[in-house]
This record gives structure tokens, sequence and C-alpha cells, in this order.
């Protein structure tokens, strides 16, 4: 706010965008600065300070607290003024205020000693409440101490942070510099938080399973490999917690979840990072159905929760997350996007009319695979959602059970919003012969060049041969729900720090 009038200050210092002489150069000055705060006797990085109020309170309460003397600390955004008085900003935690000094209440000793600030240092202030004559409410400086001086400058304020690559790079410059980066991240927390309580008044044990596993399983992904040195062996970063949890079935915990980080060797783009967070959620005696109405009802009250309504603004589209959604099979998605009737081919004729309509098909493809391409080139866009996307082909879908009326399909799931795909569940395989017949697929997939298959994994074997109860799946990536609801283009904005190569490369 800048309602005095008054002209910013070191606008051309503390918005140096130039190069590296220039930058140098103010880093010599407040280095200096920082030698004369300690031959003061003063130590520029403080300790513990107590603050009675955050910016927010004040703002909020001002009736009550008009006049009062308050205790509050945080970052100098913004300095304006000259002579005997001066306005200054100061960001905490909760948002900006107003603060105000002037010579003739704080002496001229602290008040040349203020002068010397600079944007980004934090201090803490001791002051009195009350609007200006422009109704800025403000306080006013009695004392005031420096907690932490910033050897660095912070990027143009006026214009804010804009530069992609830096504001990823260095998050803590983009919260300081953009306030509306903080609320995607409070919203995320709230998010995570919201998902936890969701799930823990509905009877669900949160449990926690490893991150480094012998065996990579519960999904067909590339995972990342690590070396144990006290074992002398080789581990995988986990690529989902599923297998682990189902066990968890089997030992006669009924409702399990986790939220957690999984790992997947692949891809970078505005959608996919390779390190991501799920919550994969598993409930004894369900099945598909009772996952779908799980899936509706939590994102219906996420979004009720961060948005105030189930029906949500993404990048100009309004979504509605109220139940119930809509169910489209494969096979009808593919007839009413693509136009093609794929029901009753075999893996040849399913095959030729792929390749007809311009899809690449390996080597000993077959109708799964067929079905899986056309859907991810011809209907997968098209899901303004939500919807839920139903009987996927036992091929692709290795741990769902076949579906009773058409064992050629599985029981399985997935939620469709913005054309993204926001989950996974299916009621699960709990026959331990047809799943290591699966698994065998799955190798021999793997042996013809699929790095991406699922290994033999005996242990979770032997655990179903001891009696897993009919159960419900799901997983759903936090990281794309958190986009969907925060209005977010990229998952880059929705991570504090996102991978990046280093500069130099």
């Amino acid at each position: 706010m800048r309602n005095e009038g008054e002209t910013p200050v070191n606008v051309g210092e503390e918005g140096a965008t130039g190069g590296m002489d220039e930058l140098n150069d103010q880093m010599l000055i407040r280095r200096q600065k920082l030698e004369d705060w300690r031959d003061e006797g003063i130590d520029p990085y403080g300790h513990r300070y107590e603050r009675t109020h955050v910016a927010r309170d004040i703002l909020n309460a001002f009736d009550e607290l008009e006049g009062e003397i308050v205790s509050i600390a945080g970052r100098i955004t913004a300095k304006r003024g000259h002579g005997k008085a001066s306005f200054a900003d100061l960001l905490d935690g909760s948002g900006t205020i107003q603060l105000f000094i002037r010579i003739n209440t704080v002496g001229e000793e602290l008040y040349t000693q203020y002068q010397r600030l600079d944007l980004g240092d934090v201090i803490g202030v001791v002051g009195s409440v009350f609007r200006t004559r422009q109704g800025e409410i403000s306080v006013e400086i009695h004392e005031f101490s420096l907690l932490s001086k910033a050897l660095r400058p912070l990027p143009e304020k006026w214009h804010g942070l804009k530069d992609v690559d830096l504001r990823y790079r260095m998050r803590y410059l983009d919260l300081i510099a953009n306030p509306q980066v903080r609320d995607v991240f409070i919203a995320r927390s709230r998010i995570i938080q919201g998902i936890r309580e969701f799930l823990l008044k509905r009877g669900y044990l949160e449990v926690e399973t490893p991150m480094l596993n012998v065996i990579p399983g519960g999904a067909n992904a590339r995972p990342f490999v690590t070396h144990h040195n006290a074992l002398d062996m080789d581990l995988y970063m986990r690529i989902a917690p599923e297998l682990y949890l189902k066990r968890l079935l089997v030992g006669g915990l009924e409702k399990v979840f986790e939220i957690g980080k999984n790992f997947r060797n692949e891809g970078i783009s505005t959608k996919h990072n390779p390190e991501y967070t799920s919550v994969e959620v598993y409930e004894a005696y369900g099945d598909a159905n009772t996952m779908m109405a799980l899936t509706e009802e939590l994102f219906a009250y996420l979004a009720e929760l961060i948005c105030g309504t189930t029906r949500v603004e993404f990048q100009g589209n309004i979504i509605d997350l109220a139940p119930p959604w809509p169910r489209l099979t494969m096979l009808d998605a593919i007839k009413q996007y693509a136009g093609v009737d794929l029901r009753g081919l075999d893996d040849q004729e399913a095959v030729r009319v792929a390749k007809e309509r311009g899809m690449e098909m390996p080597a000993g493809a077959g109708k799964a695979q067929a079905i899986n391409e056309f859907f991810d080139n011809f209907v997968e866009p098209n899901l303004t959602g939500p919807v839920f996307i139903t009987e996927h082909p036992v091929e692709i879908s290795p741990l769902a059970k076949r579906k009773a009326d058409d064992p050629t399909v599985t029981e399985r799931f997935e939620p469709f919003i913005v054309g993204w795909e926001m989950g996974n569940g299916f009621t699960e395989l709990n026959d331990p012969i047809d799943q290591k017949e699966r698994f065998q697929e799955q190798v021999e997939q793997r042996k013809a060049g699929d790095d991406e298959a699922h290994m033999m994994d005996e242990d979770y074997i032997i655990a179903l041969e001891h009696g897993m109860p009919p159960a419900g799946g799901l997983g759903v990536g936090i990281d794309r729900l958190v986009m969907l609801l925060t209005d977010s283009p990229s998952i880059r904005d929705v991570l504090l720090f996102p991978h990046m190569r280093p500069r130099s490369e």
C-alpha cells in the first residue's frame, strides 16, 4: 500500500535485474552495513522474538487494537519516504501491514539505524496501532530489532517475480514476491489435511509402508534404483504402496490408507513429476463401486473445503464435482469419441483398425493395447469430466479382479477431470493363482523389453495364499488434485521445490 503518496526509495538498487557486477556491488554494500551493525555492538542475526500479533490480527481487529501497543515481526518488502518520517511494508506469514516511523518519536539514533535497513531485512517491531489520514491501518514504530540482515536484494517488487525458471529454482523468493503463490501452498496443506480428516472420520487407519523396496510393485512404471550399503544390495524407490497395503488387509487391518511419496523414473511435463504425492485407500469387503462412491465424496468434500462450492473453475472451465459422476466404459468411450466400435473384434482386427487410424502398434500387440492406444489418443483429451472410465482390459490391469460376466475386462475405474487421469481404483484381485499368472505375463513383457512391466513378487503371492478378503482399492494423485482446486496449469506450480537441471547445464 502506498497511501501516503510518498516516492519509493532505492527502487533501482533493490529491484536490480541487471548483470552480476551490479548485483555484487549491492552485496558489497549490504555486507558493509552488516559490519557496521556489528561494530555498533548489534547482532544482525537475532534470536527468539516474542510477537503479540501478526499482520492479519491487526487488520481484522483494528477497532479493538487501535492505540494499543503490539509486537510484530517480518520482512521489509517496501520502503518509502524521506526526511523526518518514513513508511515501510512488513510481510509476515499472514500478510502485509504498513509501518510508520518518525524521528520525533524514536529519536535521531534509532531513526538513523532504521534508515540503514534494506529491503529484505527481517525485523521485529514494537509500536502502536493507528490509521493514517488516508485510511491505511498501520503500526507506528516505537522500537525495532534487526533479526536477520539480508545480504542479497529481493527481486523487483514493483512488478513481482515473473521469471518462471527463477520462481521454481528459488521458491523462497517466489513466496516473498507473489502472495498468490503462498495461497496455493496453504491450500495444498489444507487439502492433505482434509484428505486425512475425511478418511479418519470414516474409520480408516493411517499407516506407513516402506519407501525402499526389494521389488517395485503396485504399478506399471520404471523405478529409481539405489544401493543399500549395509546390506550390499540394490533397492528400488517405491512406485506405489499398493502391495504392502493389501498385505495389511490379509493381516486383518480392514480399512487402511497412506499419504506419501512415490517415485517413477519417467518424463516430466506440466502434468507429470517423477516424485509425486498420492493417497492410497483400501477397504476389505468393498469393491470398485465402494471406491467410486468414496472418490466422488472425497473430491466434493475437498472442493467445498477449499473453494466453498463443488463448482470449481479451472482455466476458464467450470467443473461440478458434486456426486454422482457419470460412468463410461472404455469401449463406449472409444465409440463415442473415436467413432470406432472395437466390440467383437479379435486381436488381429483390433490392431489393424488402430494402424488404419494412424497409431503405431508394437510387434505382438493385441486388442488390449489397441484399446489403450485409442483411448489415449481419441478419448482422454475430451474428458472434461468428472467421469469414471470403467472396464479396462485384463492385460493392462494386472492387479484388478476380472468382471464376473466378462472375464476379458476388469472391475477397474479411473476418474478423469479436465482431460487428466486423477486416480485409479478397482476391485482387488485376491485370487493368488490368477495373480501369479498375471505376474508371469508381466515378467514375459519385461523380458521383451517393457521396463515398466511388473516383476514377480513371490512374497505377495504367499500373502494372498493366506487369504485376502474381497476388497476395493483407490489411489489418487494429490498433486493433480491440488492443481485442479487451485486453478494451477502446471504441476510445478503446486510443488514447492520441483526438480530442475542445475543452471550450469
